[in-house]
C-alpha cells in the first residue's frame, strides 16, 4: 500500500510540475506575443523619436532613404546581404504592374493548385477560384498573401522560378548589386536576399507606379472572389496612424525576422524606412518610428539649385570673356550651364554645404558642341554630391583662309 502510494504521489507530483510548466510558457509565449499593439507604448515611441539626437536601432538592419535626392539620410549595416520575407512582394508588385500594364489588370484568372496550397499569409483564395489580377495585388499587399504571389507568378511567367528571372532583370535595371530572388513571397530559400539600402530603392520605385502607390496606402480593401466579396485589411501597423506614413509593406519569416517598410510623407518631404532582422514586432514597430520622427525632426529640403545658379552667375561675370578658342570662327563662345539632376537635399542645421566652381579657358579649333568649359560641385559634409557642367552651345570651326583675308580687310579698313 506504501508503495502504491508513493507512485500516486509521484505521478501527482508530475502532473503538478506539468500543469505548472505548461502555465509558464504559457504565460511567456503571451508575454513574448509580438501580435499585441499597444498604442500607448507608440505614443511613447513617437515622443521619444522626436528628441533622440541619433536613432538607436535594435533591428539587424536599417535606412533612412530620401526619395527627392535619392540618398541615404542615415544607415545601419544597410548595405549588409539578408533575407526580408514578405517585404520581396514590393518587387513582385513591380514586375506584375509593368507586364501587365492597367488594362490587363481587370482580366480574371483561375487559382492553380499549386497558389491555393502555399503555406504562411494568404488572401484565401482556392483552387479553381475566379479572381482578377487587380484583387490579386490587394490580397497580395494587403494581408500579405502568399497564395496571391504565387498564383501572380504562374499566371505571368508561366512559374515561379520564370518571375523570380523576371525580378531579377528588374534587380539589374535598377542597378542592384547585392539583391537576388528566388520566390515572388519571400518565404526562406537559399540564394533569397537584399539590402536595407537596395530594398528602400526598390520601394521608391515602385511607389512611382499610382497604382501601387494607391494599393499600399490602403488599410482595408473588399475584393470579389467568384463573384462574392471578401475584406482584406492591411498589415502595416503603422498605416492610418503615424502622421505622414502612406505604406508600404511588412514581412516575417524565421529567417528574416520581422521587417517593415514604411514610406512618409509630411509637407512633401518623402522618406523610407526600412528595418530587416527586428527580433519582435513591437521591436520593428518602435525602430521604424525612431527613424520617422528623427528624419523629420533634425532633417529639413534645401534647394541647392538656387545656390548653383547664382555660383553660375558669378562663374560668367569672371570667366565667360576668358574662354578663347584659338584659330576659331568665334573666339568666345556662347555657353550654358547643365541641369542639376538633384535639385533638392535634406540637410540638418548642421550640414556643410559648398558650392565650387572650375573653369578651362583656352581651346583649339575646332570645338564640338556641348564641349566642357566648366563645372560645378556641390558638395554636402564634404561628399561631392554632384557635378554640373558648363558647355558650348555651339560648334566653332577652325578659321580658313577666306575668313582670315575677311579678317585682315576689316583691320586695314580701320586704319586707313
Amino acid at each position: 500500500m506504501f508503495k502504491c502510494l508513493k507512485k500516486q504521489s509521484k505521478k501527482i507530483l508530475i502532473i503538478i510540475l506539468l500543469v505548472f510548466l505548461n502555465f509558464n510558457i504559457i504565460n511567456f509565449s503571451y508575454a513574448v506575443d509580438d501580435n499585441d499593439f499597444d498604442y500607448v507604448w507608440i505614443d511613447e515611441a513617437v515622443e521619444e523619436g522626436k528628441t533622440i539626437k541619433e536613432p538607436e536601432v535594435l533591428s539587424r538592419h536599417a535606412v533612412i532613404y530620401d526619395r527627392t535626392s535619392k540618398t541615404v539620410i542615415w544607415g545601419k549595416d544597410e548595405m549588409t546581404e539578408t533575407p526580408m520575407a514578405s517585404t520581396t512582394k514590393i518587387m513582385t508588385a513591380i514586375v506584375m504592374c509593368e507586364k501587365l500594364g492597367e488594362e490587363r489588370m481587370k482580366e480574371t484568372v483561375e487559382v492553380c493548385k499549386e497558389a491555393a496550397y502555399t503555406n504562411g499569409s494568404s488572401m484565401g483564395i482556392k483552387t479553381g477560384d475566379k479572381v482578377t489580377y487587380h484583387d490579386l495585388l490587394y490580397g497580395l499587399m494587403l494581408p500579405s498573401g502568399n497564395d496571391a504571389a504565387v498564383q501572380i507568378a504562374i499566371s505571368i511567367a508561366g512559374s515561379v522560378e520564370n518571375f523570380a528571372e523576371l525580378m531579377n532583370e528588374k534587380a539589374k535595371e535598377l542597378g542592384l548589386e547585392h539583391t537576388h530572388f528566388v520566390t515572388p513571397h519571400g518565404l526562406d530559400r537559399e540564394g533569397h536576399y537584399t539590402t536595407a539600402k537596395e530594398l528602400a530603392i526598390i520601394t521608391d520605385c515602385a511607389l512611382s507606379n499610382p497604382m501601387i502607390a494607391k494599393v499600399v496606402a490602403t488599410e482595408s480593401y473588399t475584393v470579389t472572389i467568384n463573384g462574392y466579396p471578401k475584406n482584406l485589411n492591411n498589415s502595416n501597423e503603422l498605416l492610418g496612424y503615424l502622421n505622414g506614413v502612406t505604406g508600404v509593406k511588412t514581412g516575417y519569416t524565421s529567417g528574416a525576422g520581422r521587417c517593415l517598410v514604411t514610406s512618409s510623407n509630411r509637407d512633401g518631404f518623402e522618406i523610407i524606412t526600412v528595418v530587416l532582422g527586428s527580433d519582435t514586432k513591437k521591436i520593428r514597430t518602435k525602430d521604424s518610428i525612431r527613424l520617422i520622427e528623427y528624419a523629420y525632426k533634425n532633417y529639413k529640403l534645401k534647394n541647392v539649385e538656387e545656390l548653383v545658379e547664382e555660383e553660375y552667375n558669378k562663374w560668367c561675370k569672371l570667366n565667360q570673356k576668358r574662354i578663347y578658342v584659338n584659330k576659331g570662327v568665334k573666339t568666345n563662345p556662347d555657353i550654358y550651364l547643365a541641369k542639376v539632376q538633384n535639385k533638392i537635399y535634406p540637410i540638418t542645421e548642421n550640414t556643410e554645404i559648398i558650392i565650387d566652381s572650375e573653369v578651362e579657358t583656352n581651346y583649339e579649333a575646332p570645338i564640338a558642341e556641348n564641349t566642357v568649359v566648366g563645372k560645378i560641385t556641390i558638395q554636402i559634409d564634404g561628399k561631392i554630391i554632384e557635378e554640373i557642367k558648363i558647355k558650348t552651345k555651339e560648334e566653332i570651326k577652325r578659321k580658313e583662309i577666306k575668313e582670315y583675308f575677311i579678317q585682315f580687310m576689316e583691320m586695314f579698313k580701320q586704319v586707313i
